[in-house]
């Protein structure tokens, strides 16, 4: 199994978390700022999975969009971006 990079680091910068529904009450408020490096989606989730454990149960369902789009799994992540953790809506 490959190794990821560490992308939490002091000199990193940070992006800017919109948590919402169940979200937002996993990581106790609606905005958050998280500090790392350049990453791809699937980099950043061990570094939100360290900082908020409880957010593993949701990890399968929850969408991430970048600066307002969706990501891909290799998407990139910087510093300054917009990061929104979205889970599943219902419909009525």
């Amino acid at each position: 199994m490959q190794s990821l990079p560490d992308v939490e680091t002091s000199t990193a910068g940070s992006v800017r978390l919109l948590a919402f529904a169940a979200v937002r009450d996993v990581i106790g408020a609606p905005e958050a700022e998280l500090d790392v490096a350049s990453c791809t989606v699937e980099e950043l989730w061990p570094v939100l999975l360290r900082r908020y454990p409880a957010l593993e149960p949701y990890r399968a369902s929850i969408r991430i969009a970048v600066n307002g789009t969706y990501a891909f799994a290799s998407d990139r992540v910087a510093p300054g971006d917009e990061v929104a953790l979205l889970p599943p809506v219902a419909g009525g």
